[in-house]
């Protein structure tokens, strides 16, 4: 259902797919942002980029299973860390690949950015999904 490419006259990348195809006729989901809130829409991890990414995952998941799909059907993301340090972003993408959001693996952007929506907020990542069966009667 998913092929995860790989260009072989590119760079190849070391945890994600430079593209995604899926068939035509599937179904897909494209979730707004996951932000590192808790159900009480406080802030998670104030300062600390890594456990916002946790809390950013952990509501992904639920933006998935409320869709009727998970980690292993996203076919892409975008991943936004405040910040313009490698290292910051890196330790952000350790928290994406021990997820298994990468396993695909996935076609996946890293981006530092200046600020993200919320006051506090550090971590934030789109992403596109297969939702796989039949759709509902």
């Amino acid at each position: 259902m998913i092929q995860r490419v790989t260009v072989p006259s590119l760079f190849p990348p070391p945890t994600y797919s430079h593209a995604s195809v899926v068939e035509a006729g599937t179904r897909l989901a494209f979730l707004a942002g996951s932000v590192p809130l808790d159900a009480d829409g406080e802030l998670v991890g104030p300062g600390d980029p890594v456990r916002q990414a946790e809390q950013v995952i952990d509501n992904l998941r639920e933006q998935l299973r409320a869709v009727g799909s998970d980690l292993a059907h996203v076919v892409a993301t975008d991943v936004y860390v405040v910040g313009s340090e490698p290292a910051v972003l890196s330790a952000v993408w350790e928290v994406v690949e021990a997820s298994g959001l990468s396993a695909g693996p996935h076609s996946s952007t890293l981006i530092g950015v200046a600020c993200l929506g919320y006051t506090g907020q550090l971590v934030e990542i789109t992403a596109t999904a297969v939702v796989p069966g039949e759709p509902p009667a």
